[in-house]
C-alpha cells in the first residue's frame, strides 16, 4: 500500500511536472496588452518564450535603459527677451528723466557789449578805436543812417555767432561749429566793409568855417 500511494503522490526526483498550458484566449489577452504595453523586443520575446513552454510569466520585467525613469531636467533660465523694435517714449516721461539734463553755462567775466561794438564800428568806419566827431554825425544823410542800422545788425549777428560758438565749446562739440562759425563771421566782417565803405561814399562833406 506505501509502495501504490508513493507512486500516485509523484513527488520523486526523477518525476518532471507537467508544463503549464495556456489557453488561447489567455494568449491572445496577453499579446494584446504586450501590444498596449511598452515593453522592449527582448521582454516580448520572454513572454512569448514563456507561452510557447507553459513556464510562469516574469513577476517583474528586466530592468532596461528604455524603461529606467528618465533624469528629472535641470530648469532652464528664463532669458527676458526684448522687443524688436525700439518703444517711443512718452514727452512726459522723457521730462521726468535726466536723460536731457545737462550741465549749465557759466560765463566767464564778460566785457560790456555796447563798448565793444561802438570800438568795433570805429576802428571799422575811422580806422581807430575813438568815437566820430558829433559834429560828422549831424551831417549824415538817411541813407548812411540806414547803413548805420544794418552795420548794427551785422554786429549783433556776429556777437550771436560768438556767443553761440561758446556755449558749443561749454559742451565740448566746438570742433562740429567752429570751422562753419567762422566762415559765418568772416562773411559778416566783409559785409560790415562793404556798408563801411558806402557810408563813406555817402556822407556829406562837413561845412568849412569861414
Amino acid at each position: 500500500m506505501e509502495t501504490s500511494s508513493q507512486a500516485r503522490g509523484g513527488g520523486g526526483l526523477w518525476n518532471k511536472p507537467r508544463a503549464a498550458q495556456y489557453s488561447k484566449e489567455t494568449q491572445d489577452m496577453l499579446r494584446l496588452m504586450m501590444q498596449e504595453s511598452r515593453l522592449t523586443t527582448l521582454q516580448r520575446k520572454q513572454i512569448n518564450e514563456c507561452l510557447k513552454n507553459g513556464a510562469a510569466l516574469p513577476l517583474t520585467p528586466d530592468p532596461t535603459p528604455s524603461s529606467t525613469p528618465p533624469a528629472p531636467k535641470s530648469r532652464k533660465s528664463v532669458q527676458v527677451r526684448l522687443p524688436g523694435k525700439p518703444q517711443r517714449r512718452s514727452a512726459e516721461s522723457c521730462r521726468s528723466g535726466n536723460s536731457y539734463t545737462r550741465d549749465r553755462f557759466h560765463p566767464g567775466p564778460t566785457r560790456d557789449l555796447e563798448k565793444e561794438k561802438k570800438r568795433l564800428q570805429s576802428i571799422l568806419s575811422n580806422g581807430h578805436d575813438k568815437p566820430p566827431s558829433p559834429t560828422n554825425a549831424a551831417y549824415q544823410s538817411p541813407e548812411v543812417s540806414e547803413d548805420r542800422d544794418r552795420y548794427q545788425e551785422v554786429l549783433d549777428e556776429i556777437e550771436e555767432r560768438r556767443q553761440f560758438l561758446a556755449d558749443m565749446a561749454s559742451l565740448g562739440q566746438e570742433k562740429k561749429y567752429i570751422n562753419i562759425i567762422n566762415t559765418e563771421i568772416s562773411q559778416k566782417i566783409r559785409e560790415l566793409e562793404m556798408l563801411d565803405n558806402c557810408s563813406k561814399k555817402n556822407a556829406p562833406a562837413p561845412e568849412r568855417k569861414e
